[in-house]
């Protein structure tokens, strides 16, 4: 080789080695991911997204190449790639996502297990939904600038390591009062974003109440008209399509989030005894109501009029809802007599599972015969709860003083109520579903649900500060065994959130008792 020729391969060689960059050190074990993870392994790197990266789907499947477009919105948006989703078998070395759809059997549903090295990512579930909650899990180890819609500087660096996930329990859902305020679609489908986010996957909707019917019901069109025509305080009201409620459902599904609808029976019916007279005993119509009293209303129990009308009213919203569960109410029904309540509980239950659905319902339906599969979600009494168990009952685990949204956080807080407690973040997160209650065991309890009545709040913002920052801790005791879940720890994941919920727009309530921090952002570098 001649002298020039040297020369010409040296220079190369150093242009080369200027600007090949080497993975920046990070450490997986430093992740602020909520809810935890189960297993996590660091291995001090990084992959880095750029505009070169690849997103490779295993197989020829719709779910997944809607999970792909997912990712890659997710990323496109604030990095202002171009990123595009591919069907292949043949990997590249280096610089891809893969989505991997696998029949391992070291998998379990909802699970996923995730390899990041500098090179590439895997990863890897059984089923449509793990692979979802691990794209959440790369949501969290991204910057927070991952949830803004223009486009930001970056880098867009993620930890490499392990990270193998599965949840506790199969149930992880949150509820929404639409009835005492109305909420609309837009700020539904907020709330499944946020849900979402967290890998909660139940969304209850309290549909009715005294204050208001809130689903379309074709074959009693009075509810809506009527019945929806007004909430606390007197404001305007509304009610949901049965196209509308179809286009939340879909919305819920896409991201693998059920919703489970609820009609209050036989008490909280006031806009249903208004819409309709013959409800009622004297065949009176009662007039709107827009206080916050509970108790006063119920159902004629000894009309056979009372069971067309929750017949029609299961039957529509089973067509509706692709899920397992209609939720019946029968809380504080303090008016009807237990003898006449029982015997309503049990009818209705049977009405509900002749449309093909489940039930679930408030404690006080245990006082009933219980279905084999009636669910009794734990609100106010364990005893209610216990005795559900004795009758071959499973159980939901939403007890007031610990799980309710609507609770204030302490006597200065804006929003909400504190007849059950007050709940601070860490009063919301430091308890276990096993050891709440005795006579409660793990294989009793489907799962957990944290409850947001809406007396007191009126919009999706008004919520957000009762929701956050108690859901992501909520969304921990519901997926993350006990053994791993720790205050200390959890806490200071929960404060190195403060600047994605911020750049998200979340109206949060700064608690005292989290240790807030602003994020810090990784530096990609040149190295020789």
């Amino acid at each position: 080789m001649n002298f020039k020729a040297l020369i010409i391969l040296a220079i190369s060689f150093l242009v080369f080695s200027c600007t090949t960059k080497e993975p920046v050190p990070m450490d997986l074990s430093e992740n602020h991911v909520i809810p935890r993870p189960v297993s996590l392994e660091a291995a001090g790197s990084s992959f880095e997204i750029t505009a070169k990266t690849k997103i490779i789907l295993n197989k020829n499947d719709s779910t997944l190449q809607w999970l792909g477009n997912y990712l890659t919105d997710m990323i496109n948006s604030p990095t202002g790639y171009k990123l595009k989703t591919m069907v292949t078998e043949d990997t590249p070395k280096k610089g891809y996502i893969h989505l991997v759809l696998s029949e391992s059997t070291d998998l379990v549903a909802e699970g996923y297990q995730l390899d990041i090295t500098p090179e590439s990512i895997t990863l890897k579930a059984k089923d449509h939904a793990g692979l979802f909650y691990g794209i959440q899990t790369l949501r969290q180890l991204l910057n927070s600038d991952i949830e803004l819609n223009e486009q930001q500087a970056g880098p867009w660096l993620i930890a490499s390591g392990t990270i193998e996930d599965y949840p506790e329990y199969g149930y992880r859902g949150a509820m929404l009062d639409v009835a005492r305020h109305f909420f609309e679609p837009e700020e539904v489908k907020l709330l499944i974003d946020y849900l979402a986010m967290f890998k909660m996957n139940r969304l209850h909707l309290h549909l009715s109440d005294d204050q208001g019917w809130r689903i379309e019901i074709k074959s009693w069109p009075r509810l809506t008209e009527h019945g929806g025509s007004t909430e606390v305080g007197g404001g305007p009201g509304g009610f949901y399509t049965q196209e509308t409620y179809a286009e939340i459902v879909k919305y819920a599904e896409e991201r693998f989030i059920t919703i489970v609808p609820e009609i209050d029976i036989p008490g909280h019916t006031n806009a249903a005894l208004a819409s309709y007279a013959e409800l009622n005993c004297n065949n009176k119509a009662t007039e709107l109501y827009t206080g916050t009293d509970v108790g006063f209303s119920t159902l004629c129990t000894d009309k056979e009029v009372t069971y067309k009308f929750i017949d029609d009213v299961f039957r529509e919203l089973a067509a509706l809802t692709p899920g397992e569960y209609i939720h019946i109410g029968g809380d504080e029904s303090h008016v009807t007599p237990l003898e006449d309540y029982i015997p309503f509980i049990n009818r209705a239950q049977k009405i509900v599972e002749s449309h093909g659905k489940k039930v679930i319902g408030w404690d006080e339906i245990a006082h009933a015969d219980m279905l084999p599969n009636t669910v009794v979600q734990w609100w106010a009494k364990a005893e209610n709860a216990r005795r559900g168990i004795e009758k071959g009952a499973k159980v939901l685990i939403s007890p007031a003083h610990k799980a309710y949204l609507d609770m204030q956080y302490d006597s200065t807080t804006q929003f909400g109520l504190h007849w059950a407690a007050y709940i601070e973040v860490d009063s919301g997160y430091i308890w276990d579903p096993t050891t709440i209650a005795s006579g409660i065991d793990r294989d009793d309890i489907i799962g957990i649900e944290a409850p947001l009545w809406s007396e007191t709040i009126a919009d999706i913002d008004e919520a957000e500060y009762l929701i956050f920052p108690r859901l992501p801790g909520y969304a921990e005791i519901a997926w993350t065994p006990s053994e791993l879940r720790e205050w200390d720890n959890y806490k200071n994941r929960l404060g190195k959130q403060q600047t994605r919920f911020n750049k998200m727009g979340i109206n949060y309530y700064e608690s005292e008792l989290v240790p807030w921090q602003p994020e810090k952002v990784e530096s990609t570098e040149l190295k020789n």
